[in-house]
């Protein structure tokens, strides 16, 4: 059966969605949409690849468990995946469950532990005979984030655990959580210094434990509760609720709900008690879960691709009120998506006074069909973000009170677009609009773009809200005497941005047109990008219009050649597609950015843009599709450039050691990947090694 061509660009369109919500959620901690919403995205991409097997793709996200960890933190790869749960989110769902369960044992009835599902931050704790020795986050489920630092701050983790004959090595897992009312006096504390307040709890906690500095963390108000081992190592148990009790025996925390069912009558029990319990509870909790309590039964019954069949989250379904939409507006968030938000006669939704509504794009306005002057059921999703769930009863619906969204951006008056297989409509004016200031800077000063060190988050918010900076080109403004007036900013550190900033004046191609934040160009475009024009001037230049037309040509060539027989041409920017094509066409004939690119690299200040230079025929020799592992650090070269390097030279760069690695590049300090690379017997080279091997390559 062939695959509809709607299927697949639906198929890549979630894709791309749901890695974006997952590196806003696991890496930034600043979720852009409901946790329901992304249940249902994710959801749909699952139906479809299991419809269209053709479509399935080793890297799609449904074969991953969430995020990448962050490069601020030494990775550490997990002894055993911290894998994540499927859901449940009716009674037939859980009902659904516990047949499966029954059938592949062959049992009648099933023993379930059972316990509150903390909405938290998930990490692992390795004690060596007994001490506490690493603390990692769940990262991607095998690679996550070495924050024993910060770990070691929360009282509540016991830095040796209270056996008297602890195993050699065992790996506690739990959530990092923070308490409702600790929440409350911290926000109130920030309300009193005048300070952003947080969003919630569990972004609290989280971005808490990825503090660089332990000693913000040690002033956080963190919790933890164990949920279970990963790694047993000399232990040995029967069940899992035997698990339980022997980490509470060791002096770590777990949770006073927890109890054992039978069947999913039993288990459909504790759901409901633990939703009447939920809002006196002293933490957030979003659901229940369930587990096969026999560890015999939990190794018969195995894992799929990203979870264990043993084991099922049944989450709770948000507070839902009635209220009326008093008007629909448009909010443009720091990334340039224009969101329609329903402005709403107040009510309490969770003991939350809710004015604003998010109705996510305006696919989702005509499917709710929601109008100004409607009745509306509005639910604080996921306990957090208001959303307009449907409408209850129509209002008058005149003309007017239709929602339309704007053609033009209400901040900056750019041109608003929205590319095909997208649903979000965006402002094209990246470099300018005011929505878009911050996160626009934060961009193009990242570490693989501009790579301007010292220039962070609450750095970039004091010079956009005093008005010092508004676009990229005022960055290369700035002296050491306006930075060393600004609050607790010393003339040292100010003369030390202001050498980064003058150091990042020499970029590569790739390296700036990634900085610039055009829609839908990462990296790997950039560089597609910077290899096809070769210089900026090109660049700016390019006809956009004939290049799309081309590659139509080429292809349509290639579908003739692939008939006869015949090899096929070279496609012109392979891997750029069309909606990408009118999204560098957008951008790139805007005025306000065209201005701005100008600013940057004209005049005495002006950021000198690489030739991008053509690899050479024999650059590449021996090293196409060779993996490389980075580990420790090198004495001359940043991570980022040594990357660089190897790509250049045709090989790949890879966050963990495995049997497929070809080489590990090893600098100071160089942890378990050196030791894992010396075990599997793989060959190590240092940086004068690595640029030795690629000069001979090409010579």
């Amino acid at each position: 059966m062939a695959v509809p061509e709607k299927a697949r660009m639906r198929v890549e369109a979630l894709r791309r969605d749901i890695e974006t919500h997952n590196y806003r959620y696991y890496v930034l901690d600043a979720p852009t949409i409901p946790d329901a919403e992304y249940d249902n995205l994710f959801q749909e991409l699952t139906e479809l690849e299991a419809t269209y097997p053709e479509l399935a793709s080793p890297d799609s996200p449904t074969r991953h468990v969430g995020g990448v960890p962050l490069e601020d933190f030494p990775q550490v790869t997990h002894r055993t995946p911290m894998l994540s749960l499927n859901n449940a989110f009716t009674e037939e769902d859980v009902a659904g469950f516990d047949r499966r369960v029954r059938e592949a044992l062959g049992k009648n009835e099933v023993e379930y532990a059972v316990e509150p599902k903390f909405d938290g931050l998930a990490i692992s704790l390795l004690y060596d005979r007994g001490r506490l020795a690493q603390g990692a986050t769940r990262g991607d489920g095998y690679t996550g984030e070495d924050v024993t630092a910060n770990l070691r701050t929360v009282r509540s983790i016991p830095l040796k655990l209270r056996g008297t004959h602890p195993p050699a090595s065992v790996e506690v897992r739990g959530e990092i959580i923070m308490y409702k009312a600790d929440f409350e006096r911290m926000n109130a504390r920030q309300r009193e210094r005048g300070e952003k307040e947080f969003a919630n709890p569990r972004n609290a906690a989280a971005g808490a434990i990825r503090q660089l500095d332990p000693k913000i963390t040690a002033q956080r108000p963190l919790r933890f509760f164990a949920y279970g081992l990963g790694d047993p190592g000399g232990t040995s148990f029967d069940r899992h609720s035997e698990i339980l009790d022997w980490i509470a025996d060791q002096g770590l925390p777990v949770s006073s709900e927890r109890s054992t069912a039978r069947g999913s009558s039993g288990l459909l029990g504790f759901y409901r008690r633990m939703g009447e319990k939920r809002d006196k509870l002293p933490y957030a909790i979003d659901g229940v879960v369930y587990k096969v309590n026999s560890l015999a039964d939990q190794r018969s019954l195995g894992f799929v691709s990203r979870a264990p069949r043993f084991a099922l989250a049944h989450k709770y379904p948000p507070e839902e009120v009635l209220t009326e939409v008093l008007d629909i507006g448009v909010q443009v968030g720091r990334t340039g998506v224009l969101t329609p938000v329903a402005r709403l006669k107040p009510v309490n939704v969770g003991g939350v006074t809710v004015t604003n509504a998010t109705l996510h794009n305006e696919d989702e306005v005509r499917r709710k069909d929601v109008w100004r002057g409607d009745v509306v059921i509005v639910r604080r999703a996921g306990d957090v973000i208001p959303e307009v769930v449907s409408v209850a009863q129509p209002g008058p619906r005149a003309g007017s009170d239709r929602f339309e969204m704007p053609t033009r951006c209400p901040v900056c008056g750019s041109e608003v677009v929205r590319l095909e297989g997208e649903a979000a409509a965006r402002c094209t004016g990246g470099l300018f609009c005011a929505a878009q200031r911050k996160q626009a800077l934060l961009h193009f000063a990242s570490r693989r773009a501009m790579d301007i060190d010292g220039l962070g988050e609450k750095l970039v918010d004091k010079l956009v809200d005093l008005g010092i900076v508004r676009t990229p080109a005022d960055l290369y403004r700035l002296g050491v005497g306006v930075l060393a007036e600004l609050e607790r900013m010393g003339e040292k550190s100010a003369q030390n941005i202001v050498a980064s900033i003058e150091k990042s004046k020499s970029p590569s191609l790739a390296r700036f047109i990634f900085a610039l934040g055009i829609p839908g160009v990462g990296e790997e475009v950039a560089r597609i990008l910077a290899k096809h024009f070769e210089r900026l001037d090109k660049l700016l230049d390019a006809d956009w219009a004939g290049i799309a037309e081309r590659k139509k040509q080429i292809q349509k060539e290639n579908a003739a050649r692939k008939r006869r027989g015949e090899a096929p041409l070279p496609l012109v920017l392979e891997g750029i597609g069309p909606e990408l094509i009118d999204s560098l066409k957008k951008f790139f004939s805007q005025e306000h950015n065209q201005e701005v690119i100008a600013q940057l690299t004209s005049g005495p200040h002006a950021v000198q843009v690489q030739v991008e230079k053509s690899r050479s025929a024999g650059a590449g020799r021996g090293f196409s599709g060779k993996t490389f592992v980075l580990t420790g650090t090198l004495p001359k070269m940043t991570r980022e450039e040594a990357k660089e390097l190897i790509e250049r030279h045709g090989g790949k760069v890879a966050g963990s050691v495995s049997r497929q690695t070809d080489y590990v590049v090893a600098g100071d300090e160089a942890g378990s990947k050196l030791e894992k690379a010396r075990g599997l017997g793989i060959a190590i080279v240092d940086e004068a090694g690595l640029r030795k091997m690629f000069e001979e390559a090409s010579t």
